[in-house]
């Protein structure tokens, strides 16, 4: 982590229009580097991207400068950017090794004091994201070797919660844990008022060069846990990437433990505390988005356990994404500290059994990670899904998020009754499969799957498969299922009994979309 002070944004807006005149943007980094070299970067690797800059462009300086930290002749900095202006300002400083990448003297090269990355906003904006050096490109090196209080750049985490948001106007949206600002930047675009707050007084500060060198709108920003810094205030729109990490406590941790992922709290009491508290912060209506972990508990059912961590007034939708196994999980957050490769294997065994023997102590077998989304409903009758999936999605879900808790509003006022009178239409990715051997006159197996947002695929029953092929709006449900029972000679009364639950899972899950009541 650089010892040097940061820099100020005063005038950061000048930095921004000549990062941009030299196509310093995600568009132009991949014509320079060219995919592979690009995706190289998101794993850490540079050396493609060295290899593909060793030109004397502008765009080759600012890449050498912001995301590999080498050093460059002071002339071509000057060429590229407002020397005088980022040497003031704290974002570069004179190289004191003496060498640079173009075999320049020490005295006339510069290097930069944080990582600078290009990031895409939702729609084309060309954004930056300020990070600790090294720590713009992500990848599996994580943080390793680096300070506590280091402050990461964009990773997949924080591309995901920020694909996963539901992105309506919002009066005030809360961004918590905000890191180096990327969920605060983007809820800049819909939002009247924006709060960030974090732990580490650096991230605040990193937040603040994000979104002035981005060219956004100043946010709120203050230093504290969880809901402490805000008090009792509510949001439109709560969002937060909390440092989730399940770590062992004691001393012989601390040196392994990290601001940005370790939250200080048992197991998975940080999240838990999280989840059980926004109610309080959301305003009716209002949606909270959070990645979490949680354990899996012997004896315990990992549904049920996050069940009880929502809210009273809140509806819930709780993916699980992923699950590892206790001796997976401890060696993922070891390489990420940089135990793995410190070459001290004692402190590296001792580390690790730190780790099984707090996991084992609190009977956690195993530790799930995915999304956690609340909307406050103020409902009676919450509906709280949770479920495993471990399949392919299509981000941005955000508009898929929205449209599940619509849904789930629809089925808790329509009862049977009211369902059978409905009106559906299928949904537009929604095509159907059939399975069999070839030849066979029907198929074994019908699915109808989805082509966008969630990808399911549901296997259906002949009923299920006509009942979802006819349904264009015109005719209530009830209609076409006295239409099905004639073709199958079926009684229509029976149907009409047995079918509303299967109505209620393709509504639920998205295969059917409801027609509004004229």
């Amino acid at each position: 982590m650089s010892t040097t002070s940061l820099p100020v944004p005063d005038r950061a807006a000048r930095l921004r229009e000549a990062l941009l005149a030299a196509e310093f943007t995600v568009d132009g980094l991949l014509d320079l580097l060219g995919a592979a070299a690009y995706a190289a970067l998101a794993r850490s690797e540079t050396v493609p991207a060295l290899r593909a800059t060793r030109g004397a462009s502008r765009l080759d300086t600012l890449v050498r400068l912001f995301l590999l930290q080498d050093a460059v002749p002071a002339e071509r900095a000057r060429d590229a950017l407002p020397l005088d202006e980022a040497l003031a300002d704290g974002w570069l400083v004179a190289d004191a090794a003496g060498e640079t990448a173009g075999g320049g003297a020490g005295g006339g090269a510069v290097r930069a004091t944080v990582d600078v990355r290009p990031y895409g906003g939702p729609g084309g904006e060309d954004w930056f994201i300020v990070s600790d050096l090294g720590c713009a490109v992500g990848g599996a090196a994580g943080a390793s070797g680096r300070g506590e209080g280091v402050v990461l750049g964009v990773g997949g985490a924080s591309t995901t919660l920020a694909g996963l948001t539901v992105r309506t106007p919002a009066g005030s949206v809360l961004d918590l844990g905000t890191g180096s600002g990327i969920q605060a930047l983007h809820a800049s675009q819909h939002a009247t008022r924006v709060t960030a707050t974090d732990l580490n007084p650096r991230a605040l500060a990193f937040a603040r060069l994000t979104l002035a060198l981005s060219g956004a709108p100043e946010a709120e920003l203050l230093e504290g846990s969880l809901f402490d810094p805000v008090g009792d205030r509510t949001y439109d729109l709560i969002v937060s990437n909390p440092p989730f990490v399940i770590s062992p406590a004691g001393p012989d941790t601390a040196g392994a433990r990290r601001t940005y992922r370790d939250g200080g709290m048992a197991g998975d009491d940080l999240c838990r505390t999280l989840v059980q508290r926004v109610g309080d912060h959301l305003e009716d209506g209002g949606f909270a988005h959070f990645l979490a972990n949680w354990e899996h508990v012997e004896g315990e059912e990992w549904e049920d356990r996050l069940r009880s961590w929502v809210p009273r007034g809140c509806d819930a939708w709780i993916v699980q994404r992923e699950v590892q196994d206790v001796t997976q999980y401890a060696e993922l957050w070891l390489r990420d500290s940089g135990e793995h490769d410190s070459g001290d294997a004692e402190r590296y065994a001792r580390l690790y059994g730190a780790w099984l023997d707090e996991f084992d102590a609190r009977g956690t077998r195993a530790v799930g990670f995915g999304w956690i989304t609340l909307r406050k409903s103020g409902a009676t009758r919450p509906s709280i899904v949770v479920e495993d999936w471990p399949h392919p999605v299509e981000q941005p879900l955000g508009e898929t998020v929205r449209a599940h808790f619509a849904r789930q509003d629809y089925l808790r006022t329509h009862d049977d009754a009211a369902l059978l009178a409905g009106r559906f239409t299928l949904a537009p990715e929604v095509v159907q499969e059939q399975v069999g051997l070839p030849g066979a006159e029907d198929p074994e197996h019908v699915v109808l799957r989805q082509h966008r947002g969630m990808r399911r695929a549901t296997e259906v029953d002949t009923v299920g498969a006509g009942f979802a092929g006819v349904c264009d709006g015109t005719l209530s449900a009830g209609r076409i299922l006295d239409a099905i029972a004639q073709l199958v000679d079926e009684d229509p009364v029976a149907l009409r009994d047995r079918t509303p639950e299967s109505i209620r899972l393709l509504v639920g899950e998205g295969y059917l979309e409801p027609v509004a009541d004229q």
